[in-house]
């Protein structure tokens, strides 16, 4: 479990990052209403910083939920393309009415399907500048296996949620059968990007973990 001081840390990192206004903060009150996960706010900041510097044209996601992150990527980057991808019926009808609400809906193309069958549908846009994993946590060697060949080298893999409510560096012990394959599942993940050689890779301890990987 997290100790007072680090608590206190992570609240006064909090306190420091720009409160979100108009739509984004309408996508964060929804979140927190029907428990739909989005990124938390140090590593959405985070993440939203390296692109800034990264500076991508074409940007793939895996896991559009509601359109947040998406959202949040167009905001910080007016000049790129999205190519997000949403199993989801129900969330994906949610971003599309996000996207056009906020004016982006032409830098965005938003694939309906299953990431463990979307590659070839995905593969019409590459090259991507930037890979970024925020979908289903058990998958995301497969996901990386599947979309890499995409992704230009210099690019950028963001894998957001490695670290799992401090399960994967084993701060608390997962109970349930599911979480325990999960948290090894992302152990495996992480232990593979950060000994790949083809990749340099650092694994953020922001948010809920992020693994920064940079193709060579």
């Amino acid at each position: 479990m997290m100790d007072h001081q680090q608590t206190k840390t992570s609240d006064y990192l909090h306190s420091l990052l720009p409160e979100q206004v108009g739509l984004l903060r309408e996508l964060e009150e929804k979140a927190r209403a029907e428990g739909i996960p989005i990124m938390d706010p140090e590593g959405m900041h985070t993440l939203v910083t390296l692109l800034g510097i990264h500076k991508p044209s074409r940007i793939l996601e895996i896991g559009t939920a509601i359109g947040y992150s998406g959202l949040r990527m167009l905001s910080a980057l007016p000049d790129a393309h999205l190519v997000t991808i949403e199993r989801d019926a129900e969330r994906a009808e949610t971003a599309r009415a996000v996207f056009e609400r906020s004016g982006t809906e032409e830098r965005v193309t938003l694939l309906e399907a299953d990431a463990l069958e979307a590659a070839p549908r995905a593969a019409a846009y590459a090259p991507f500048d930037v890979l970024f994993i925020d979908a289903a946590k058990g998958q995301y060697e497969k996901y990386f296996q599947m979309y890499e060949p995409l992704l230009q080298h210099g690019g950028l893999i963001l894998s957001d949620n490695v670290l799992f409510k401090g399960f994967v560096a084993e701060e608390q012990m997962p109970e349930s059968r599911r979480i325990r394959s999960m948290t090894k599942r992302l152990q495996a993940f992480n232990e593979m990007m950060m000994q790949d050689p083809r990749f340099d890779s650092t694994l953020l301890p922001v948010g809920d973990g992020l693994m920064v990987s940079r193709k060579k």
